[in-house]
């Protein structure tokens, strides 16, 4: 059997009953850390995308070739 990962929130072994998490507080606290933003990916605002000019949409009916 491989080593199991300690608990992401303490660093204690992992139970059964609330892996990959210690106890059930290591659970909670974790759920309360995505529910806040807490685990939110910081974005980088960038000026290069709005300064982008998009291609004029295709002519109602388009060409058709026969």
């Amino acid at each position: 059997m491989a080593a199991q990962k300690p608990c992401p929130i303490c660093g204690k072994p992992p139970t059964a009953a609330s892996r990959p998490f210690c106890s059930e507080r290591c659970r909670d606290v974790d759920l309360n850390r995505w529910l806040s933003g807490s685990y939110a990916i910081p974005a980088a605002d960038t000026d290069a995308d709005d300064d982008e000019e998009l291609p004029p949409p295709p002519a109602p009916g388009g060409s058709r070739s026969s």
